[in-house]
């Protein structure tokens, strides 16, 4: 899968358009996204970060408003100032954000591209293997519930 930045200037979905950003889209049902998505809020010192699955209404309104694979769940996907982020280069945006002593992960994004996707396809394309999928998402607890679309 090729690393797809698309802007909002084409997408007419006003429902998409007022959506909080940054929001990062996820696959839900994955064991290793959602141990993710707890690992960013765990490093997001200041909650910059709203979440949604990439299964559930919200990210499949997204997924289609930028002609998007609606049942393609192989990446995390940032939607931040209008634009939409995948792969590695999602996640290098993501570690931007982290408190101090987690930031460095952003560093990846000094990498060649190609070498950061290859890795991360690696990963993503092994990922129920290794760590299993659940029979449907994950839950967030009340204290978090405001986060999540």
């Amino acid at each position: 899968m090729q690393n797809k930045i698309v802007t909002m200037n084409t997408i007419h979905d006003a429902n998409v358009q007022n959506l909080p950003q940054p929001l990062i889209l996820f696959d839900g049902v994955c064991n290793l996204c959602s141990a993710s998505v707890q690992f960013i809020i765990e490093n997001d010192a200041n909650s910059h970060f709203s979440f949604a699955s990439l299964q559930s209404p919200t990210g499949q309104m997204i997924l289609k408003a930028f002609n998007r694979p609606l049942d393609e769940f192989d990446s995390v996907i940032l939607l931040e100032n209008d634009r939409l982020y995948t792969q590695s280069t999602a996640a290098c945006r993501i570690a931007t954000q982290f408190s101090s002593n987690m930031r460095y992960l952003s560093y990846f994004r000094l990498l060649p591209k190609g070498l950061r996707d290859w890795g991360y396809d690696l990963i993503s394309q092994n990922r129920y293997r290794f760590w299993g999928k659940k029979n449907q998402c994950w839950l967030p607890t009340p204290e978090l519930s405001n986060r999540f679309l």
